[in-house]
């Protein structure tokens, strides 16, 4: 694990044979293993406290990764609340004998900091410094007022 910054991890590892599905390549389902397991990282490092996850969105598939790839998986704070954390996952992914990777996988979780009893607890401000972050943080919001929207139109199904 890197961490180039306090509210950014990077999780690089081998794609393993393990990881294949039916048609050969990576199953989705492990990279959504790992999207988690990075979010939950960036999270907790990020709160010093063991985080769950509330949310994840916009989950988007580009590229297929390969067995035996060097998978990189870039997770960054966009926007802290008052007990959660909005953080911008992305997935790298190509041969380990070339530098260049190409960016397989994006998305947007949310996670909750929370206490020994399950309650959740408050969370150091992050305050973006430049212009990239300040432009994820707006995205943040957008993704935001996008969920409420999305929770009025489903209540009538839950």
């Amino acid at each position: 694990m890197e961490t180039s910054s306090p509210h950014t991890v990077t999780l690089r590892f081998l794609a393993e044979p393990s990881d294949v599905n039916f048609g050969g390549k990576v199953h989705g389902g492990s990279v959504m293993k790992w999207i988690d397991q990075a979010g939950f990282t960036c999270a907790a490092n990020w709160s010093g406290q063991y985080c769950v996850t509330v949310y994840v969105g916009g989950i988007r598939f580009y590229k297929p990764i390969a067995i035996g790839d060097l998978v990189e998986i870039d997770a960054s704070i966009i926007y802290t609340g008052n007990t959660s954390m909005h953080i911008s996952i992305h997935v790298y992914a190509g041969s380990p004998r070339q530098k260049e990777k190409v960016k397989t996988t994006h998305c947007i979780m949310v996670f909750a900091a929370i206490d020994e009893k399950g309650q959740t607890v408050q969370v150091p401000k992050w305050t973006p410094r430049t212009e990239p972050e300040k432009s994820m943080e707006e995205y943040a919001h957008r993704l935001m007022d996008l969920r409420k929207n999305i929770e009025d139109e489903m209540k009538p199904y839950l």
